[in-house]
């Protein structure tokens, strides 16, 4: 089965193994964490992932009373399938969830089709979230923020980023469809120098990549500035 707004990444389906890192390197200091959870509690309840990938995520939701994964890359649902926590997972999209109306009190959607741009209009998938979610229901989006930390400046001079945008405009798209936006400066830090270098060669093109290697020998890290957009179900 094949989804129309389906495309895919160009990280984790390029190299799954180095996304893995990337992931564990995200916010050790829990910030961003944080902020999910006082967004919109999961304990007890049932909790939808859009675009879960390998399903890297879907463990740590170990308090929801349900945990559903929805990915549009078949060749990612059989990883995500492995991953321990008893998640399901299934194979759907962001316009295409396969799941019943009001059937989610909570669904997490980070970095995966929400990304509002002047040539892109996430509005058919918000639809289907609201069909999805009961009322009073949250869509918690994680985005990057283009203005706080040392990524923010990696991101705003990559071409590649371009088609996510690289500006405030992602903003008032949430905000005018009613949803509050929470800005979280936290860091990716890794394990190794060779860890971080894989993942800033996955992410960025190689040039702009190796200039910022260049220019922090030794590094370990770097502050990375999310965008938490929070929307309800009416």
């Amino acid at each position: 089965m094949s989804f129309t707004d389906f495309v895919p990444s160009g990280n984790q389906a390029v190299d799954p193994a180095v996304y893995d890192i990337e992931n564990a390197a995200i916010d050790r200091e829990g910030r961003l964490w944080s902020a999910l959870q006082e967004q919109a509690p999961w304990d007890g309840r049932t909790l939808v992932d859009v675009g879960c990938g390998s399903g890297f995520w879907l463990p740590r939701y170990q308090e929801a009373a349900r945990v559903v994964g929805v990915e549009p890359d078949a060749s990612l649902l059989g990883p995500a399938r492995a991953r321990a926590g008893g998640a399901t997972v299934l194979h759907g999209s962001a316009e295409s969830i396969p799941l019943e109306d009001a059937s989610a009190d909570v669904v997490h959607a980070r970095f995966a089709y929400f990304f509002p741009h002047p040539r892109f209009d996430p509005s058919a998938g918000l639809a289907e979230v609201a069909r999805v979610l009961r009322p009073g229901g949250a869509l918690v989006v994680v985005d990057n923020d283009t203005e706080q930390g040392e990524f923010a400046e990696l991101l705003t001079a990559s071409s590649w980023a371009a088609p996510q945008g690289q500006d405030r405009y992602a903003r008032g798209w949430w905000a005018e469809q009613g949803a509050a936006t929470t800005p979280v400066l936290s860091s990716w830090q890794f394990d190794s120098r060779a860890d971080l270098e894989a993942v800033l060669r996955l992410e960025f093109p190689a040039e702009l990549a190796q200039g910022w290697l260049d220019a922090y020998p030794g590094r370990r890290h770097l502050s990375y500035g999310y965008l938490v957009h929070t929307w309800w179900a009416p």
